[in-house]
């Protein structure tokens, strides 16, 4: 069957417009061969020169010419949406240099629904990296489709946490849908390629070119209602994201940390600069209870809490959020270090502190 998504790619290809001129010529005709009819004076008006015109006519003059556009998507497994798709996802056709084409693996249905970012480091401590999931579990079970970028960290936790919730997630990839990166992530890939969404921009086969990750975040940004950064250094591409999302005028939210703790400045900075400061779900709810259709903001119903903490350890009481060296802190309890040690590999067990840039730290 023909599909007029698989023709336009074949003019995209043909032409190598850039993308406000290539989407201006998607709003100026439903099907690109039309624009074989049009005159020279109106292919003027659309920047199309006789060259472009002689390529189209190439490219679409073959008897079935979109026939292996579609065969390549079907050994992929992908499908392709294009900017005039009424499940283009709207709030994405707001942004400046929103792609023409968009290609995805999974279920198509959840770019309709209503879609929040979470991101942040890719070497979270324990607490972010329970944070990403803690709140992503949190805002799935509110009705929000939890939007990432899969990578290794907060991403990953993130995802992971929309799944076990009531909605589901979507992995914005800076590569082709059918390529998997990072490797470290191949059990999460598929799995959200069969529970959730596989989004990119890039044609099939594209690898993981530094370049593309940075426009990969603009999406991110631009399709969601806001966008939650919760660990991030001060240079970082959570931060880029995160600025993206205000240029978008999206909403962004950070969770602070602790001013010794360099994978907190940039969300610590991102506060300083207006972001909103998050302790809960009900900070984050508050902002879109119109938008979900509710009454009140929920309660956040025991996603985040946690038992009472080793009250009667005094090495755990002697912790901060923030990492201590085990010699000062040998010395400020006026312990052995192999003694204390052993204490804090107890407390590691347990779950309750980690190691964490060359120090001991709380980790609830």
């Amino acid at each position: 069957m023909e599909n007029t998504a698989h023709l336009w790619l074949l003019t995209q290809q043909a032409l190598a417009l850039p993308p406000a001129a290539f989407r201006k010529l998607i709003d100026c005709v439903e099907d690109p061969r039309q624009l074989l009819t049009l005159s020279a004076a109106e292919c003027a008006a659309l920047a199309l020169s006789s060259q472009h015109r002689r390529a189209l006519e190439r490219a679409l003059s073959r008897p079935n010419p979109e026939e292996a556009i579609a065969e390549s998507l079907y050994k992929a497994n992908a499908n392709l949406l294009c900017w005039h798709d009424v499940a283009y996802p709207a709030l994405l056709k707001e942004i400046y240099d929103a792609p023409p084409l968009l290609y995805y693996r999974g279920h198509g249905e959840l770019l309709s629904q209503a879609l929040f970012a979470v991101v942040g480091s890719r070497r979270p401590s324990r607490i972010g990296h329970g944070d990403a999931h803690a709140f992503a579990k949190a805002l799935s079970n509110a009705g929000l489709t939890v939007v990432s970028g899969m990578a290794l960290g907060v991403d990953g936790a993130a995802h992971l946490g929309a799944l076990s919730g009531k909605s589901s997630t979507i992995a914005v990839l800076g590569t082709g849908v059918d390529r998997c990166y990072p490797r470290g992530n191949a059990a999460l890939y598929e799995r959200i390629a069969d529970e959730g969404l596989l989004l990119s921009e890039f044609p099939l086969g594209s690898p993981p070119l530094r370049h593309q990750f940075p426009r990969r975040n603009r999406l991110i940004s631009g399709m969601s209602l806001g966008v939650l950064v919760v660990e991030a250094a001060v240079r970082s591409g959570s931060l880029i994201t995160a600025q993206q999302a205000l240029e978008q005028n999206r909403e962004v939210f950070a969770i602070p940390g602790s001013i010794h703790n360099p994978a907190s400045r940039g969300c610590n900075r991102l506060i300083k600069q207006g972001a909103k400061l998050v302790e809960g779900l009900e900070d984050i709810l508050e902002e879109y209870a119109g938008w979900l259709g509710q009454e009140q903001v929920p309660v956040v119903d025991g996603a985040m809490a946690q038992p009472n903490a080793p009250a009667n350890s005094p090495v755990y009481q002697s912790l901060g959020f923030e990492p201590t060296a085990a010699d000062t802190l040998a010395q400020h309890l006026g312990l052995a270090t192999p003694e204390l040690l052993s204490l804090l590999s107890e407390l590691e067990v347990e779950g309750w502190v980690e190691q964490y840039q060359g120090g001991w730290q709380r980790c609830r």
